[in-house]
């Protein structure tokens, strides 16, 4: 394991939450619950999380953030964060699954079920990746803070490291529910 400082975000489900490590140390980790407003909160929590520990962007090695399951809006507003950040500081991100991240906070023999819409859960297991309902899972593992899932996806990141990794990319294990307009089309005039 190497000593990296690693800033984690996440923001895939009614969460923004942000965490710098620094190897498997944690330094600061924090998260709020927030059902809206992740896209004009982050940036901030992250310069907040840098600068309670005395570290600017320049410091960092490498950026991890959760890819999903999760909030549709969410799991982008995070994913084009860390991509834009990664580009523009020339660091390395990594994605990180939900699942990923909740083994590094909760290692346990307990199943990990991320929360979904309606009364559902995500799992992954034998059979794949799929979404099943809340009530078929009676040995779920607890549910992480919000600051917990930013911390396990800087740790899985420290893991990885000095890898280089594909460009974070949303992990969806279902479509989006948004449809395409009903209205018909506007009348070019020429």
């Amino acid at each position: 394991m190497s000593s990296q400082l690693i800033l984690g975000l996440d923001t895939s489900g009614p969460h923004c939450a942000a965490a710098l490590i620094n190897g498997d140390t944690i330094l600061h980790a924090h998260g709020e619950d927030m059902a809206r407003g992740q896209a004009e909160r982050l940036m901030d929590l992250l310069e907040e999380v840098l600068a309670a520990e005395g570290k600017s962007w320049s410091d960092l090695s490498a950026l991890a953030v959760g890819t999903g399951p999760g909030n549709f809006t969410g799991i982008r507003i995070g994913v084009s964060a860390a991509r834009g950040l990664a580009l523009g500081l020339k660091i390395p991100a990594y994605g990180v699954t939900g699942f990923e991240a909740r083994a590094h906070v909760s290692p346990t023999s307990a199943r990990i079920a991320i929360p979904a819409a309606r009364d559902m859960v995500y799992v992954s297991d034998d059979q794949g990746t799929r979404i099943i309902p809340a009530a078929d899972v009676t040995d779920a593992a607890p549910n992480p803070t919000p600051a917990d899932l930013a911390t396990g996806a800087a740790l899985h990141a420290a893991h990885l490291w000095p890898a280089t990794p594909e460009p974070p990319a949303p992990f969806y294990v279902r479509a989006p529910d948004a449809a395409p307009a009903r209205d018909a089309p506007p009348r070019i005039l020429t």
